[in-house]
């Protein structure tokens, strides 16, 4: 049996014919560029995750890019990150000049919130939370801190569509939240794109005007903006997506709750849950010591796995020049040498699942 990390065709076939159907419907529309299709993704979309205002745009770093410039975020600035999340959300804050200051991750791998306040500034701007693997942050204090230094808050969604801290969906606690809809997201398109919610109208208006070229009006520019809108075809087919979003995830707890049940080896941490917290299991992420002996032997018995992610974004090439060196940030470092996410995707079967959970318990 051969076991991929992730397979993206089982959940297209589940729903083929609606997927299909909806492509042809935008292909024989002939308007391609937000139309109808971006106008309901974004209305459906706001009110899945309880917010005002959706705006669809190219990309999940584009949301989150875009949405600090917005903020007016941008040189001199310094912006509050994990220091163990995709590389990608520490662009958003670079792209636009400002600093990433960063801080270790929990025991969730989600920011740590007792160590946040003492890397506040007076350059500090803004606090990126990256729900990351799927769960919910500990929003409480984090959103007291925000407002105690009167800070922006911005949270960085890409991996967490749906998921609630204490019964609240993320990205409905800060300025804004930033969306990711990358093929292989629990919303995921079949291209690139991304989307930003937000409760505040001036907000939701600059943002449409700025993925636009600045134009609130063709050919009349307010502003130096960019090109970055979320298309019909895609919007269409995450409307797909959404509308069956719930089932999905159902599906993917019932498969984490099988893996939490019944790997039973003790050289593996496993994932655990936040009180107040829910996840959507984006990934299944385990811990060991004995990393790449274990990909070796999971490969030889034709299981794929994934890091998530070997390379700390402060110790990668793109960001030497911040200066930091390993050791900076030990825990997140640790993190990135042992992580591992096992294969899950909606679609896998008993059969599948019942062969990884016995080769990993096999494992000596």
């Amino acid at each position: 049996m051969e076991i991929s990390a992730n397979r993206l065709d089982r959940s297209f076939y589940r729903y083929q014919e609606e997927f299909e159907t909806k492509a042809l419907d935008v292909l024989r529309s002939g308007w391609y560029v937000l139309g109808n299709e971006v106008k309901s993704f974004e209305a459906e979309f706001a009110h899945f995750v309880g917010a005002e205002y959706c705006v669809g745009v190219a990309s999940g770093l584009d949301a989150l890019w875009i949405a600090m410039r917005v903020l007016g975020i941008g040189p001199g600035d310094e912006v509050i990150v994990q220091g163990n999340t995709y590389i990608a959300s520490v662009m958003g804050i670079t792209i636009n000049g400002a600093a990433p200051v960063f801080v270790e991750p929990d025991q969730y791998y989600n920011i740590d919130v007792e160590k946040i306040e003492e890397k506040i500034t007076d350059k500090t701007k803004a606090i990126l939370v990256v729900h990351l693997y799927g769960q919910a942050s500990n929003m409480g204090p984090i959103t007291e801190l925000a407002k105690k230094y009167g800070l922006k808050l911005i949270e960085d969604c890409a991996q967490s569509h749906g998921a609630c801290y204490d019964g609240k969906m993320t990205g409905t606690f800060g300025d804004i939240g930033c969306f990711s809809f990358y093929p292989s997201k629990n919303i995921g398109a079949f291209g690139d794109a991304g989307a930003v919610v937000t409760n505040d109208p001036q907000l939701a208006e600059d943002i449409r005007v700025f993925r636009n070229y600045g134009s609130e009006k063709r050919y009349y520019n307010k502003v130096v903006g960019a090109n970055s809108r979320l298309d019909e075809l895609q919007a269409g087919l995450l409307r797909v997506r959404l509308a069956h979003v719930s089932e999905c995830v159902e599906e993917r707890e019932k498969l984490c709750g099988r893996y939490l049940r019944e790997i039973r080896n003790p050289r593996y941490i496993l994932p655990e849950v936040r009180d107040k917290c829910t996840t959507v299991w984006h990934q299944f992420v385990i811990r060991t010591s004995e990393r790449e002996d274990l990909i070796k032997y999971l490969s030889s018995r034709n299981i794929g796995t994934i890091i998530h992610y070997p390379i700390p974004p402060h110790l990668s090439e793109a960001y030497q020049y911040l200066g930091l060196k390993e050791g900076s940030l030990p825990i997140a470092e640790q993190y990135a040498e042992e992580v591992l996410s096992l294969p899950l995707y909606n679609g896998m079967t008993e059969e599948e699942q019942s062969y990884v959970i016995n080769v990993l318990n096999e494992y000596r």
